[in-house]
């Protein structure tokens, strides 16, 4: 079972995974969908919609606009925003107050991992890949590649970051190409602007068959 607060607004054609926890004066929308143990704070903002991967956490007062897809363990830190309108206007040019049906949502996509800093904004469409990190304050206006750090307004990449969120060093003596996390020793290779998990050394002992 989940938790849902007395004081959040919860909707009746949402579904909420196992373990799912909705903390006071959140908002989840009609029609969302959160999997299993994530974790919406209080005073958080869900819209119609949204799809929510499993173990995500949405810190207090961020705001999810529609129809925004969020994958597995992916953190969207305090007050950050996920926007949903490429030409905002409250009314049309002849003065007329805009309707639901007088724009077209466009969404922001996070792949699996990836972090989003507080008070950060996501101008969409944008696509955020997996395990990035958006810093504090930044507002990311292009696609962000997997692993990438990013910071500044409008925000670029300052760097590159592993699973465990520390930013990635080069060794000494390492080729250029080389990247390794600090914290968990795991190295990863960059190519042509992109970065990727390393390939495993298939001639590297393991404790299995070893005598």
């Amino acid at each position: 079972m989940g938790f849902i607060a007395e004081t959040a607004d919860v909707s009746e054609r949402a579904r909420l995974g196992e373990g799912t926890k909705i903390w006071h004066l959140a908002q989840v929308r009609e029609d969302a969908v959160l999997g299993a143990d994530c974790i919406v704070g209080r005073g958080a903002y869900v819209g119609t919609g949204v799809r929510i991967g499993d173990n995500t956490k949405i810190q207090n007062y961020a705001l999810v606009y529609e129809p925004a897809e969020l994958g597995r363990g992916v953190f969207i830190g305090p007050a950050a925003v996920l926007t949903n309108d490429t030409y905002p206007r409250s009314i049309n040019p002849d003065g007329t107050l805009k309707s639901a049906h007088d724009w077209i949502p466009v969404g922001v996509s996070i792949a699996e991992g990836a972090s989003v800093g507080a008070r950060a904004v996501c101008v969409a469409p944008v696509r955020i890949g997996r395990w990035a990190t958006i810093a504090a304050g930044a507002v990311v206006t292009k696609d962000v590649p997997d692993f990438a750090l990013m910071a500044g307004v409008p925000a670029r990449r300052i760097g590159w970051v592993g699973k465990s969120g520390h930013p990635l060093r080069q060794e000494d003596g390492a080729p250029a190409h080389r990247w390794v996390c600090p914290e968990s020793g795991d190295a990863y290779t960059e190519e042509n602007g992109l970065l990727r998990e390393a390939a495993a050394d298939p001639t590297a002992n393991t404790e299995e068959g070893q005598n």
